[in-house]
């Protein structure tokens, strides 16, 4: 769990922006106004900006409860409005009112739990048919006997659920309560930015919505921050997709490109290649190689001295030393060495596997009588006096990682040094020898 991307600080950055939006707009916005037309203008542009990108994504869960929000706040802001404009309520205003707040959070089980297959058109329309025929019937049935309906929904009460625990009425708190629970379960099994999103919308919305009628300004401010929400997680959900590399979740190749467009007039490279990978693949099969290169990930992303880590592509992987000549950056770059070949993998018998992928997961880390392989790279590094262009110091430091490779692996070579720079003890070797 060191590592579990909950316990990373960039994971929740997304939530600042929309969360000090909805903060704005609830200062600057005065409850008496709340009604007016002008206050749909930001929930509704959220809305088609964020249907857009989720379209254009294929994010269909994300498209659902935006639609989902927008057509809640449409109908509450309407019942507002109605209420500052008359100063009461309507004969159908409370059912509607508690019609919301328990469809709500079923909105946010159903298609937040609901996986998303690749089809959007399919999907799409087979969620909205769905949620519409719910919708639907309830409708019918509210029609049909509204007074029975809206004690079903707002004066039903459970001997054994105590009083005074929700502002809003039992069964549709129950169900915020079901739809939290089981939210925030996936976000911790599943850590995503869309999945956090999905749990804190839902609570600023139940916070949002026993206040709408005594705090008007909420409703807007608090809508606008649960829309925003949604579509900066998919936003930086891209972002990842675009910049970060998913099986050893280090930045990509694309990242690092945008990291050396910035650097200065002093930085340092280094190459890391792991030892033998195709042999790894070719005797333990490609899932065993996928482990080597999480190993081996996850130790480069421990690198000191400022270095920063990067999957350059296949089993290569690239130090960024930024402002630090390359004899600064050695010691790092040993330590980084001797962190993967300190590391220990255990290989389970191929044959032995469960078939099924949950016992699978279940089998892992239950320790048994795997082979135990060890892990090394060569690595070669140079700085940006080899080179004008971070290109030709790239280039550098392929040429010493090659030297590395040639010196026997497991070792660190510098461009332009005839000597390995550093190797496990009692290792070194000159490889003008050779």
């Amino acid at each position: 769990m060191r590592n579990h991307l909950l316990r990373q600080p960039g994971h929740y950055l997304f939530l600042l922006p929309a969360l000090l939006v909805g903060l704005l707009v609830w200062s600057a916005t005065l409850d008496a106004e709340v009604g007016s037309p002008v206050h749909r203008i930001l929930p509704l542009v959220l809305t088609c900006l964020g249907m857009g990108l989720a379209l254009s994504y294929t994010r269909v869960r994300a498209v659902c409860l935006l639609l989902a929000i927008a057509l809640a706040f449409a109908l509450l802001h309407g019942l507002v409005g109605n209420f500052q404009h008359t100063g009461a309520v309507s004969a159908y205003t409370p059912l509607l009112f508690h019609a919301v707040s328990l469809w709500l959070p079923v909105a946010f089980l159903a298609y937040g739990v609901w996986p998303e297959r690749g089809r959007l058109r399919q999907d799409l329309l087979l969620r909205i048919a769905l949620g519409a025929t719910g919708v639907g019937v309830f409708a019918l049935l509210a029609m049909q006997a509204p007074q029975g309906m809206h004690d079903l929904l707002s004066n039903r009460h459970w001997p054994w659920l105590p009083t005074g625990w929700s502002a809003l009425a039992q069964l549709p708190s129950l169900a915020f309560v079901g739809a939290a629970a089981v939210l925030t379960v996936q976000a911790v099994r599943t850590p995503r930015p869309l999945h956090t999103a999905m749990l804190v919308a839902l609570l600023v919305l139940w916070l949002m919505l026993p206040r709408a009628f005594r705090v008007p300004s909420l409703l807007p401010a608090l809508t606008s921050a649960a829309l925003l929400l949604v579509i900066a997680a998919m936003l930086q959900e891209s972002f990842h997709m675009a910049f970060r590399d998913e099986l050893t979740g280090l930045p990509g190749r694309r990242a690092l490109n945008e990291c050396l467009q910035r650097v200065g007039s002093t930085y340092t490279i280094a190459m890391v290649d792991v030892d033998h990978f195709k042999a790894f693949n070719d005797t333990h099969g490609h899932d065993t190689g996928d482990d080597v290169l999480k190993l081996v990930a996850a130790r480069l992303a421990t690198v000191g001295d400022g270095g920063r880590a990067f999957r350059y592509g296949g089993e290569e992987f690239a130090l960024v030393f930024l402002d630090r000549p390359g004899a600064a950056c050695v010691d790092a770059i040993e330590a980084i060495r001797a962190a993967v070949e300190g590391a220990r993998l255990t290989v389970r018998d191929r044959a032995a596997r469960a078939r099924d992928d949950a016992v699978g997961r279940l089998q892992r880390g239950a320790g048994g009588g795997g082979t135990v392989v060890q892990v090394t790279v060569s690595i070669g590094m140079a700085d940006s006096g080899v080179g004008d262009t971070p290109q030709a110091v790239i280039k550098a430091a392929d040429r010493a990682l090659y030297a590395a490779k040639d010196a026997g692996r497991n070792c660190v070579r510098a461009h332009g040094q005839q000597r390995v720079l550093a190797v496990r003890g009692g290792m070194a070797q000159d490889s003008a020898s050779r």
